[in-house]
């Protein structure tokens, strides 16, 4: 078994369950804004957020928009899928710019202060580091927020390197991402493996920055090619290859 000494770790849907906490979140921001006024029914804004959420974090990571556009765009979409909220803003944009922005602050404070993670990543986090691995997370979040989750998940402690998209100065799965990663960490190629859940993001772009990879296949997808190095459908099979 080759021996590893560094790990880069994806943070959201690897660890932190930031799909199953921002479920719990929508449900306490539409009822905080009382959008039952605007919507007869609150899986419309559900839904319109979870395909704006999808499409907007794929174009902000292949760097199509900006991070301020991605904040704003994310629940401005979902907003205007009521016709009633539409026109009710529809001659004021800045008034209804406004009121999207505090949407989403409000939604990101729920969220990111919810303590859910995905099964084993506590057990997994506790092997590694008594195995003596270094650890490092490797996000395309913000700061603001992603602070927050590793203090309301109890894994602020866990890592040796936080490596964020907003400081290496390019998202992942850009290699000028891994690249300024390796730096940072200190980390050498040839020792280090990337552990995520998205294919595209986390795994595709540690290949092609050269690195072993772990796919966590959390959603069950297709990967009949380019296929990563391991491949586990729970974190705790990790265990059994590190």
């Amino acid at each position: 078994m080759k021996r590893y000494t560094d790990i880069f770790i994806d943070f959201d849907d690897t660890l932190y369950d930031t799909y199953g906490n921002a479920v719990i979140a929508l449900k306490e921001t539409f009822e905080h804004f009382a959008l039952g006024r605007y919507f007869d029914q609150p899986q419309v804004f559900y839904d319109a957020y979870w395909q704006a959420n999808i499409d907007l974090w794929g174009r902000y990571s292949r760097g199509e928009i900006s991070r301020d556009y991605l904040i704003l765009e994310r629940f401005r979409r979902p907003l205007c899928a009521s016709e009633l909220l539409r026109k009710k803003y529809e001659t004021i944009a800045a008034d209804f710019e406004t009121y999207t922005l505090k949407v989403g602050d409000v939604f990101l404070d729920f969220c990111s202060n919810k303590p859910g993670v995905i099964e084993g990543a506590h057990e997994l986090m506790s092997y590694l580091k008594k195995r003596g691995y270094r650890l490092h997370m490797c996000s395309n979040g913000f700061h603001e927020v992603q602070y927050k989750k590793l203090a309301a998940c109890g894994l602020n402690n866990a890592f040796d390197t936080i490596i964020l998209s907003e400081d290496a100065g390019a998202n992942k799965p850009a290699s000028a991402f891994y690249d300024y990663a390796l730096q940072q960490s200190g980390a050498r190629k040839s020792s280090t493996v990337m552990i995520g859940d998205n294919f595209q993001t986390d795994i595709l772009g540690a290949m092609r920055a050269g690195l072993d990879t772990i796919f966590f296949n959390r959603w069950q997808q297709s990967v009949a090619t380019n296929p990563p190095t391991y491949q586990v459908d729970k974190l705790k099979e990790i265990i059994h290859i590190l």
